[in-house]
């Protein structure tokens, strides 16, 4: 059995200002206390430095970013910017943005793949909406999503998959875990056959609506190694418990 350390990530999305690097200083403080917990805060860009300095230690991390270096790319951010602000990893092809701004497999590929070049920790979403679900395609789209936005290989960062079920995204609604199970085993079984031994050790994270009180039956789900996590996160009050239940 694989033993991979939880991650426990927050997607602020657009939300937070300067004010609220409060939070970022109590989950950073909680986060110290959590033993065998790798825990993040994914702000918008314009946090992203000023809550390194709040981190204490946490991971920083940033919701995008272009997988070009430079060049006419009006509104977006290289992987060099985000790493100079202090960003350790990056959210990629959350269904927010490929539903806003229509992102592709590859373009969530070309991404992953600059991230992991910097050497930072790139976080690779996937996940199907209800018509899918219902029409019982869900494991076939996660799969294909896999297949087109993963790098073929790697040399340095990590690579982490986020399972999150459009359908589950801030509604309130939560797999079963019957159903996380179901997911996450496909996911470790796609991992696996395309890198082997190596694609026994990516974390996977489970997202949707996970909050405080069902933090805990989520984690204790084989394959979920940790989880990606939205609306409660924006508050140590609400974040620190899931933390804490990773760390059992």
């Amino acid at each position: 059995m694989q033993l991979r350390r939880k991650l426990v990530a927050g997607n602020w999305k657009m939300n937070g200002n300067l004010a609220s690097l409060a939070e970022v200083s109590a989950i950073a403080e909680a986060a110290r206390e959590a033993a065998g917990v790798d825990v993040a805060v994914c702000p918008p860009f314009t946090l992203i430095a000023p809550a390194v300095t709040r981190s204490g230690g946490l991971m920083i991390g940033a919701q995008d970013c272009h997988w070009a270096a430079s060049g006419a790319h009006t509104g977006n951010v290289s992987v060099a910017m985000i790493a100079e602000a202090g960003a350790k990893l990056a959210i990629l092809g959350h269904s927010e943005r490929r539903a806003d701004q229509h992102e592709t497999d590859a373009e969530v590929r070309a991404k992953a793949a600059a991230v992991l070049a910097a050497g930072l920790a790139a976080i690779v979403c996937v996940g199907e909406s209800d018509g899918q679900r219902r029409a019982g395609e869900h494991l076939a789209v996660v799969e294909a999503m896999l297949a087109g936005s993963l790098p073929d290989d790697w040399d340095d960062g990590e690579l982490v998959v986020a399972y999150e079920p459009i359908w589950a995204i801030g509604t309130g609604n939560v797999a079963t875990p019957a159903d996380v199970a179901e997911m996450h085993a496909a996911i470790r079984a796609v991992l696996v056959g395309r890198y082997g031994e190596r694609g026994g050790r990516i974390r996977i994270l489970y997202g949707g609506s996970v909050k405080a009180d069902n933090a805990a039956e989520l984690f204790a789900v084989a394959d979920v190694d940790g989880a990606l996590v939205g609306g409660a996160s924006l508050t140590a009050d609400q974040f620190v418990p899931i933390v804490r239940a990773a760390a059992g």
